[in-house]
């Protein structure tokens, strides 16, 4: 068993895990932008560069992806867009996207701390960009908030409360295609 994870990351992990899941992963070459955490999916090929030596807003991945993830990345970005529209050439035709955001989370600046976006705002953003059949969710709650003021809050089973409370999301997540016959 792995050691726990951060409180706020619980829902949004176990509903993009189950987005994931859900695509059929066997049979889906995948990309990760400056993570490592989706290399333990069984992906048919799994890759992944991190920033400095990938610079998703200056070139897209290498190669060609059926899925594309970023988790807690695009808020560090100077040009998410630019970013994005990188990420969508490097997905074949009919690709997904997924990527999470912090949104009622602290300031952390490594090295920058730039954008927060809703769900809503996720969505509507990776409509700009070109994605469709986007689909977007949030997770939150009061106590979450407050105990992730001073530090990191990992999840303790039956202590922690997993309740959303709408008005107090923490974290958002997307998920956007790659239209068919696009680029």
């Amino acid at each position: 068993m792995g050691k726990p994870a951060d409180w706020v990351r619980i829902v949004m992990n176990r509903e993009t895990e189950r987005w994931v899941a859900d695509l059929g992963p066997e049979k889906l070459d995948a990309f990760e932008v400056s993570g490592h955490k989706w290399g333990r999916f069984p992906f048919k090929s799994y890759a992944n560069r991190m920033y400095p030596d990938l610079d998703i807003c200056e070139q897209a991945p290498d190669g060609s992806y059926d899925v594309i993830v970023a988790e807690q990345v695009w808020e560090h970005l100077k040009h998410p867009y630019r970013a994005t529209q990188n990420v969508l050439s490097a997905l074949r035709p009919g690709g997904y996207f997924i990527v999470t955001v912090p949104f009622l989370i602290r300031r952390h600046p490594t090295p920058l701390d730039c954008s927060r976006w809703t769900a809503e705002g996720l969505k509507y953003f990776l409509e700009e960009c070109g994605f469709e059949n986007v689909r977007s969710d949030d997770w939150g709650n009061r106590a979450c908030l407050e105990a992730n003021l001073d530090k990191w809050v990992r999840y303790e089973e039956g202590t922690h409360s997993l309740e959303n409370e709408e008005n107090f999301p923490l974290v958002a997540w997307a998920m956007g295609q790659k239209p068919s016959s696009a680029m």
